[in-house]
């Protein structure tokens, strides 16, 4: 789910009604604010055509025994596709298959606190900080002798993705990321927002209660599938479709990670002292300069920022791409041949 309570936050409010850009059909590029037009007609056509993955694999990675789906040829260039919160390792199931057939290595971690992943040690924080996520992404790399990947992500895996870009360009070989720069801090966090942009953040202000927690730990499933159905209002997903991600919120610690991912953007938990000199970094909201492209459903319901707002941050070879026909906020699994079309353009500009 949205994963940026930062300077951007600012403009949230903007002219294009909260953020949301507005489109009818096909899918539209933007490249340094220069239009062109493509279709999207097969979108609808290929969303949900495949249902799981053929089986998980397991490897040690820092801080966790890390599960994650493997497709393509083990010789093929290296793609990290991360997902969101509420959502799992399925938002992948339609974007691998074209990756793997088209020659690509593909890896699809489940992070901290979903799926089968799990923390090595009891005595480990649960934590849900920026830092902790981007480094399990270098972690993974290392456990799979990756030296280089095209990374890629929404939503949280938005964020992991971004700061594997900006700090550890040597291993990020080109960037997809859906709502495009979305590094933030902890002080940037503080400015407070007109009350409809607030009002679009009401869950992270349930979490920072005992009761938001308490209730989030009762109704987990109820409560992801109700962010679905916010987050992406066209979306018209099936039980089936909602059962199998969720059943990956039934980690155990699930909870703790996301109660304190939300807490800490405010201030309002502590993160790890090893990763504050990385928070530094991020606070300076570094650019990135690796090949990037980055993209927006036309009916994201979610908190999001403007194109405009962030597009200086990549200073390398840069396209924003808009992806219209009623795309959500889980643009891979919602529009999967647009995502994995972005990630094959991108790794050959």
């Amino acid at each position: 789910m949205p994963d940026h309570v930062d300077h951007q936050r600012r403009t949230v409010l903007g002219a294009a009604a909260l953020g949301m850009a507005a489109a009818n059909l096909g899918w539209t590029s933007i490249a340094r604010g220069q239009p062109g037009n493509a279709s999207a007609g097969p979108e609808k056509k290929l969303a949900g055509a495949h249902t799981s993955f053929d089986r998980l694999k397991h490897v040690q990675a820092g801080v966790l025994d890390v599960s994650y789906a493997e497709e393509g040829p083990m010789d093929g260039t290296p793609v990290l596709l991360l997902h969101g919160w509420p959502y799992d390792i399925h938002s992948y199931v339609d974007v691998a298959p074209i990756l793997a057939k088209a020659g690509y290595r593909v890896i699809v971690p489940s992070l901290r606190g979903y799926g089968q992943t799990r923390f090595l040690s009891p005595d480990t924080l649960r934590n849900g900080q920026q830092a902790a996520l981007a480094t399990d992404g270098l972690a993974l790399l290392d456990a799979l002798k990756i030296k280089k990947a095209v990374i890629a992500g929404y939503d949280w895996g938005a964020r992991t993705a971004d700061i594997m870009a900006a700090l550890w360009p040597e291993r990020c070989k080109a960037l997809v990321s859906v709502s495009g720069y979305l590094i933030g801090s902890q002080e940037l966090n503080k400015a407070p927002l007109p009350p409809k942009a607030e009002l679009q953040w009401w869950y992270q202000f349930y979490f920072a209660t005992d009761r938001g927690e308490a209730g989030y730990a009762k109704y987990t499933h109820d409560f992801a599938r109700l962010i679905w159905q916010l987050a992406s209002p066209k979306w018209t997903f099936d039980d089936a479709t909602f059962n199998r991600s969720a059943a990956s919120l039934d980690n155990p610690d699930h909870v703790a990670v996301s109660i304190h991912n939300y807490r800490w953007r405010l201030g309002l938990a502590k993160g790890e002292p090893k990763f504050d000199e990385l928070e530094k970094k991020l606070a300076a909201l570094p650019s990135i300069g690796v090949p990037t492209i980055t993209m927006e459903g036309d009916a994201n319901g979610a908190p999001h920022p403007e194109p405009a707002s962030y597009a200086k941050r990549f200073t390398g070879r840069y396209e924003h791409r808009l992806i219209t026909g009623g795309i959500g906020h889980n643009l891979p699994q919602e529009a999967p041949e647009a995502f994995a079309k972005a990630v094959m353009d991108v790794d050959r500009s």
